[in-house]
């Protein structure tokens, strides 16, 4: 169409168009802060064209789509690096815990080795005082209360990161549950040429805090997508999710049920992964040093106990009560077996003045008693192991903070809102607009006066 009313038309043409694009540019803006947001484009395409004899005239533009910017594959990334902050940050949480029960030979268990050590040291100067025997039972019930609270605090916090795997269990539930009323969304809007980019994006954050949970998979399939964890399982399957399930199990943790199959082995990213770890890894091959430990110390003890003679001239017994059979739970239940300071066996003769098995009882303090190490030495190996998984893991975390952040900032360059750039554009559509509406109040005039032309 030419003339006056194709003119028209071009300028309408023009006057929708950067409406529209000034509507993105509002809707970008307002986002700028929204997490998940990729900022939109608007898409110009010029008018098919009109020939009329050997000319041809533009008819305009028009607004082909609404583009939002985004990168498949760095989101792939972000999600991957999102997977493993979440792992490396309960990871952490929970060994900074722990540590606090390893602090050094200086304190907890350490010092209590070295206290009853020293307290016999100073029961050989007067063997047969009464109170300098009491220190030696008051710094024996102190070792083992030690040794007791230890096993009890790595107890106490497996016990936590147990209510942290339900509760994170529940965290990723209500996550798949979204996830396919989302898809339904994007799916309807696609399937009517419409924009889904506002569903996509929310879709995309839910993927991201569900990554930060737990290993997840996408597969892209006709009518959305399907999440599984690293192994397999099911999480959403387009429309239908499908949640997990926790149940006690014989050793008394929270497992973690899938259709029916325990996956609990199976998952290694994300948050949930790093709280399996360290409670089912970590914290049982603590205990069991600690128990191995207790064990060693106390039958060692005993056995050098065993040789003297207490204050009565009677044949020692045993000073702590004997650890169970193979050592398990032995830190727990360490506890002395004599109360009466009289029937400590310092002496090696009967004699009450003779300090001879006290020297058989600090030599304990420089014989190995477990794993071939001397008491102290296998603890301060304990406490090394602590301190270089914490110092480990915090050092990993801070690497995958800087990764994940540099992700973000690429992510930012490619789907961030720049406000300068969209302040720009507001001025250059509305110079745009405000031209093609300057054309239609030119044409309509001209309308108007071809109108009326027949009556002057």
């Amino acid at each position: 169409m030419s003339g006056l009313y194709g003119s028209l038309s071009t300028a309408l043409s023009a006057l929708f168009a950067n409406q529209q694009a000034l509507e993105t540019s509002a809707n970008n803006v307002a986002n700028a802060n929204t997490p998940g947001f990729s900022r939109q484009r608007p898409v110009f395409v010029p008018g098919d064209p009109v020939t009329v004899g050997s000319l041809s005239f533009g008819m305009g533009v028009v607004l082909e789509k609404i583009q939002s910017l985004r990168d498949p594959l760095l989101e792939l990334r972000l999600d991957q690096q999102s997977q493993q902050q979440g792992k490396l940050d309960s990871t952490l949480g929970a060994l900074q815990q722990i540590q606090v029960t390893f602090s050094g030979t200086d304190s907890g268990i350490g010092s209590a080795v070295t206290q009853f050590f020293d307290s016999l040291q100073q029961l050989s100067t007067d063997p047969s005082s009464l109170s300098l025997r009491q220190g030696v039972l008051t710094a024996a019930g102190n070792l083992a209360t030690v040794f007791n609270t230890s096993s009890q605090n790595l107890l106490t916090q497996r016990a936590n990161l147990d209510l942290n795997v339900t509760q994170t269990v529940d965290d990723i539930n209500t996550l798949t549950a979204q996830i396919p009323t989302v898809n339904g969304q994007i799916t309807n809007l696609e399937n009517l040429k419409e924009d889904a980019s506002a569903f996509i994006d929310k879709r995309t954050t839910l993927m991201r805090q569900l990554s930060g949970l737990v290993d997840v998979s996408v597969i892209q399939t006709e009518h959305g997508i399907a999440l599984t964890t690293s192994n397999g399982t099911p999480l959403v399957s387009e429309a239908t999710s499908f949640p997990l399930k926790t149940f006690v199990s014989t050793d008394g943790t929270e497992h973690i049920l899938a259709e029916g199959k325990d996956i609990t082995s199976s998952l290694s990213g994300g948050k949930l992964g790093g709280l399996i770890a360290v409670r089912d890894t970590t914290i049982p091959g603590l205990q069991s040093n600690l128990d191995q430990l207790a064990a060693g110390l106390a039958t060692a003890l005993n056995t050098a106990h065993r040789a003297g003679f207490d204050l009565n001239g009677n044949a020692g017994g045993d000073l702590f009560v004997s650890p169970p059979a193979g050592g398990v739970g032995a830190a727990s239940a360490l506890s002395v077996a004599i109360a009466d300071p009289a029937l400590l066996a310092a002496s090696s003769d009967g004699t009450p003045g003779s300090n001879g098995n006290l020297i058989v009882l600090s030599a304990v303090h420089d014989q190995a008693v477990v794993a071939g190490q001397k008491p102290l030495d296998f603890y301060s190996r304990l406490v090394f192991q602590v301190g270089s998984d914490t110092a480990n893991a915090s050092a990993d975390l801070t690497a995958s903070s800087l990764i994940l952040q540099q992700l973000e900032d690429q992510r930012a360059s490619i789907s961030g809102v720049s406000l300068d750039e969209e302040a720009a554009n507001i001025v250059r559509y509305q110079t745009a607009y405000q031209a093609a509406a300057r054309v239609v109040t030119t044409v309509n005039s001209l309308l108007d006066a071809a109108v009326n032309l027949g009556r002057y």
